[in-house]
C-alpha cells in the first residue's frame, strides 16, 4: 500500500454538510488516511422547486433532493468518520461574511492546533444570465425541474464572488501566513473549480467566480512555492452530488467518453493525491477530473 504521508496531518475542508457531496467525500477520504479533519459547512435556507408535499421528502436525485441535503448539518459526516476510527470536528459559518472567514481558522486551530492542508470546496451557485427576463426563445430553467435562471444583478454577482473567489483568496492568505510563521516548510492548498470556468452561458457568475479562483491559485503557487506550499486546482465535470436527475444523467453521459457521470469519490481521490507526498513536486496545475467531458472544446 502506498503511504501518502498524510497520517496525523490536519485538513481544513470547506463546504462539507451535503452527505452526498464532494466536500463530505473529501473529508472521508482524508480521514481514511489518518488525517485529522476539520469540516466547515453552511446550511442554506432553500425551498423545493414546487409547493407539493412530495417535494419535501424527495427520494430520487434532482433539485428537490439536493436542496434537502443543503439544510443538513455535518453531524452525520462526523459520526461516520469517528465510527471508522477517524478524528473530525466541524463549524458552521456563512463565508459571505468576512468575519466568518477569520473565525474559521480560529475554530480549526482551537480543535487541532494548526492546519496543514486547505481544501476550498464551498461554493455559492445560482443560474444567471446577461439576457433580460422573458427573452424570446430562452429557457427559464437549465433543464426540466432544474434551477431557475435570473438576469445578473448586484446580488447574484456579489454572492458568487464573495464565496467562490474572495473567501478562497483570504483563506489562502491566512493559511500561508500561518505556515510561514511556523517555519513548517510543508503545506497543501487544493481549490475546487468547475470544468467550464472559462465561460458558460446561463451560469455566468458561478463560472466567472471559479475562473477567478483559478487565477488566484496560480498566483499563490508562484508566491508560496519557496515556502514549501503547493497550490493546485481540481476541476470536476458533472458529479452526482444529488442534483442530477436520471433524465439529465442520460443526456450528460453522451458527452462523456467514459460514459458515466462523476462520483464525489472521484474528486476526493484527486484531492488526496495532490495533498500527498507523491505530488510534492506538482504545483500551479489545473487537473480536470471529468471522464473526458468537454474534450471536444479543447478543455
Amino acid at each position: 500500500m502506498i503511504d501518502h504521508g498524510l497520517k496525523d496531518k490536519v485538513a481544513l475542508i470547506t463546504g462539507g454538510n451535503n452527505p452526498f457531496g464532494i466536500g463530505a467525500a473529501i473529508a472521508r477520504a482524508f480521514a481514511s488516511h489518518g488525517t485529522q479533519v476539520f469540516v466547515h459547512y453552511f446550511r442554506q435556507a432553500t425551498e423545493p422547486p414546487d409547493g407539493n408535499q412530495k417535494a419535501h421528502e424527495p427520494q430520487d436525485p434532482g433539485l428537490a433532493f439536493f436542496l434537502r441535503q443543503q439544510v443538513k448539518t455535518a453531524d452525520g459526516l462526523l459520526e461516520s468518520i469517528r465510527d471508522s476510527g477517524g478524528n473530525a470536528e466541524s463549524w458552521e459559518g456563512d463565508l459571505r461574511e468576512p468575519e466568518n472567514v477569520h473565525r474559521l481558522y480560529e475554530q480549526a486551530e482551537k480543535a487541532f492546533g494548526h492546519v496543514d492542508i486547505l481544501v476550498n470546496n464551498a461554493a455559492a451557485y445560482a443560474a444567471d444570465t446577461f439576457l433580460p427576463p422573458n427573452t424570446s426563445g430562452e429557457e427559464t430553467e437549465l433543464w426540466e425541474g432544474g434551477p431557475a435562471i435570473s438576469t445578473i444583478d448586484v446580488v447574484s454577482h456579489d454572492r458568487h464572488f464573495a464565496v467562490n473567489s474572495r473567501a478562497v483568496a483570504i483563506l489562502m492568505s491566512k493559511f500561508a501566513s500561518r505556515i510561514i510563521e511556523r517555519q513548517n516548510s510543508w503545506g497543501r492548498i487544493i481549490n475546487i473549480s468547475a470544468d467550464c470556468a472559462w465561460g458558460c452561458p446561463r451560469e455566468i457568475s458561478y463560472r466567472a467566480s471559479k475562473y477567478a479562483l483559478e487565477s488566484y491559485s496560480r498566483s499563490a503557487a508562484a508566491e508560496l512555492g519557496p515556502y514549501g506550499i503547493t497550490v493546485n486546482i481540481v476541476s470536476p465535470g458533472p458529479v452526482q452530488s444529488g442534483y442530477i436527475t436520471a433524465e439529465a444523467e442520460e443526456a450528460l453521459i453522451a458527452d462523456i467518453p467514459l460514459r458515466r457521470i462523476g462520483r464525489p469519490e472521484d474528486i476526493a481521490n484527486a484531492v488526496v493525491f495532490l495533498a500527498s507526498e507523491q505530488a510534492s513536486w506538482i504545483t500551479g496545475q489545473l487537473l480536470f477530473v471529468h471522464g473526458g467531458h468537454r474534450m471536444a472544446l479543447g478543455r
